[in-house]
């Protein structure tokens, strides 16, 4: 049985978070005297002059009905790189600790391990993008606190099989971590679900795809009530500002609009595979669950540099692992899908 007092930092386990103006006390009040902001407001037409809750309860409270996930297990983040910094800084002790990637994936995942000086153990996906899960259960050892799974995943676009998941759940000793920054747009369900079973499981989710408020930075974790206790105890106290905290309320009120635009852009999706396998310079077409394609080129790099002069940018991924000779393409507008095969057409 996975218990998260097992894994975190002795550090973090006796560490007295920041306590807010607002933590010390509940319920409303009339005049606000103990935070020292500015009492005369701002030069903004808005009230920005106060702090914000620390701990977001009414955006919570919209995604909890949505998400059916109560409040308790919600974390939100200044994005999805917020909660895995955090996680990071919860269970893994510097120069001592190590996560397990699965590369090709986000780059985040590294980079965060690099800035909190943990070591990196890398199991590359299978030829077939799938995980390896033999390979991620011989890298595990006692020191390994995480492992970072990205489905649907960044740079192939595939969602990884719940059964290999579920395997990795039962049998990792430490977090898993699914990052769904794409789940919206796949045909496979949320590993939401997967939480009533399982206590190791954080995840992520984002306003920045499907949402469309990347500019707003906030990220979704959704983990057992202790790891988010954990998380809110290291935290910034005002970790996600007043202004994103009203857009994101306004939005979570829109998700009409927000599945319309789904369907419009797995709609845009299927249309531009099939406009590109038309092209003489692909060559192919990975599957994607994704709102981008992984598509192998002829002399990737020379087509990226074109684009570029072309004023369209695509993301060059020719020298990844398993992604050789491949460009990112993200879905755009139907105007922007066709200018992009106009583009490679006059080749």
């Amino acid at each position: 049985m996975f218990d998260i007092e097992n894994i975190v930092r002795q550090n973090i386990k006796s560490l007295k978070p920041y306590s807010s103006a607002r933590d010390e006390f509940k319920g409303e009040a009339k005049v606000y005297l103990d935070a020292n902001e500015n009492s005369y407001g701002s030069p903004l037409p808005h009230a920005y002059n106060r702090y914000p809750d620390p701990l977001q309860h009414e955006v919570k409270a919209k995604l909890s009905s949505i998400k059916g996930v109560p409040a308790q297990n919600i974390f939100l983040g200044n994005g999805s790189d917020e909660a895995i910094d955090v996680l990071y800084r919860i269970v893994c002790e510097p120069g001592l600790d190590n996560v397990i990637i699965c590369p090709p994936t986000y780059g985040m995942y590294e980079v965060s391990a690099n800035i909190n000086n943990v070591a990196i153990k890398r199991v590359n996906l299978l030829p077939s993008f799938d995980l390896d899960v033999e390979g991620i259960l011989e890298a595990m050892d006692e020191n390994s606190k995480m492992l970072f799974i990205c489905s649907p995943n960044n740079p192939t676009g595939n969602s990884m099989h719940l059964d290999d998941i579920e395997v990795l759940l039962q049998k990792f000793k430490g977090i898993v971590v699914i990052d769904e920054a794409y789940i919206n747009y796949a045909r496979q369900h949320s590993t939401i679900r997967l939480l009533v079973d399982y206590a190791n499981l954080v995840v992520l989710q984002t306003f920045s795809k499907a949402w469309g408020l990347a500019a707003l930075r906030l990220g979704m974790a959704f983990a057992s009530q202790d790891i988010i206790d954990y998380m809110n105890k290291v935290k910034p106290p005002y970790n996600v500002n007043l202004a994103t905290q009203q857009l994101a309320l306004q939005a979570l009120d829109n998700i009409q609009w927000v599945n319309e635009h789904i369907r419009e852009t797995v709609k845009s999706r299927n249309e531009l595979v099939a406009a590109l396998q038309a092209v003489k310079t692909v060559k192919h077409i990975y599957p994607t669950d994704a709102n981008f394609i992984l598509v192998k080129m002829d002399n990737a790099k020379q087509m990226y540099d074109y684009l570029v002069q072309q004023g369209t940018i695509v993301r060059d991924r020719s020298k990844v692992e398993l992604c050789e000779g491949c460009l990112r393409i993200t879905i755009g507008t139907t105007q922007e899908n066709q200018t992009l095969i106009q583009q490679l057409q006059q080749l």
